[in-house]
């Protein structure tokens, strides 16, 4: 599973660079899940993700409390949750999963995204199998054994263990999010390099260097509209 951590470390390195994007987007997707439950994370389990997750790109207090006051105040904004699916070069896939106040703009931005990069849109279900749900969390300072332990001890299951490049990586089903958190922060480990609910390639894909320099544009464009939230794919791009 090493090339599939890689795929999550460039995805989260793309996105450091673009702090000013990823923020908006958190804002956006905390408000979303502050309106749809309570604001509270600890009753609100949805929210209680998205804000680990906002930890891990160390997004501002002032940007999480603004999205949750948002909400609290009984803004009447309201967005839709979309995913699409579609094909880059030489049969890439990828998932886009989407929050937006305007169906049919979104659809034709990330329509147009696919098809002026080399890639189509594919129906409902033409990707989506091809990945798998999956919570993935990264933690420093201790060894592979150590976090088998600690998920033992917690009596919680994880999908796959590995360790690499200083951290160990657990892979679990997505049910199993807040069981794997609260075993660690119970075992003292609050801090995670990665905390995430993603969608997981069954088998990447490794293109060639033109191929593949067209595929990076394409998830540029994608990852540049508004209205998206997640772009997750098959290609390995550490190679």
């Amino acid at each position: 599973m090493g090339r599939k951590w890689n795929n999550i470390k460039e995805k989260k390195a793309s996105k450091d660079a673009n702090t000013s994007r990823i923020y908006a987007k958190f804002g956006r997707e905390i408000y979303v899940a502050a309106k749809q439950g309570e604001p509270d994370p600890e009753s609100n389990q949805a929210l209680k993700v998205v804000l680990e997750r906002a930890k891990t790109y160390s997004v501002p207090k002032t940007i999480i409390d603004r999205a949750i006051e948002k909400a609290k105040g009984g803004s009447d904004e309201t967005y839709d949750e979309l995913r699409y699916e579609g094909f880059g070069p030489n049969g890439s896939m990828v998932i886009v999963d989407a929050l937006t106040n305007n169906v049919n703009r979104t659809a034709a931005d990330v329509r147009a995204a696919f098809t002026k990069n080399g890639g189509n849109m594919g129906v409902s279900g033409s990707v989506a199998y091809m990945f798998d749900a999956t919570a993935v969390f990264g933690i420093e300072d201790k060894t592979e054994d150590e976090v088998l332990e600690i998920l033992m001890e917690a009596d919680v299951d994880a999908r796959d263990i590995i360790e690499e490049d200083g951290s160990v990586i657990v892979y679990a089903e997505p049910d199993q999010f807040h069981a794997v958190q609260e075993a660690f922060k119970n075992a003292g480990i609050t801090d995670f390099t990665v905390a995430e609910l993603t969608m997981l390639a069954q088998n990447d894909l490794s293109l060639p260097e033109d191929a593949k320099a067209q595929f990076e544009k394409m998830i540029d464009a994608i990852e540049d509209l508004e209205d998206v939230q997640q772009v997750y794919h098959n290609v390995d791009l550490s190679e």
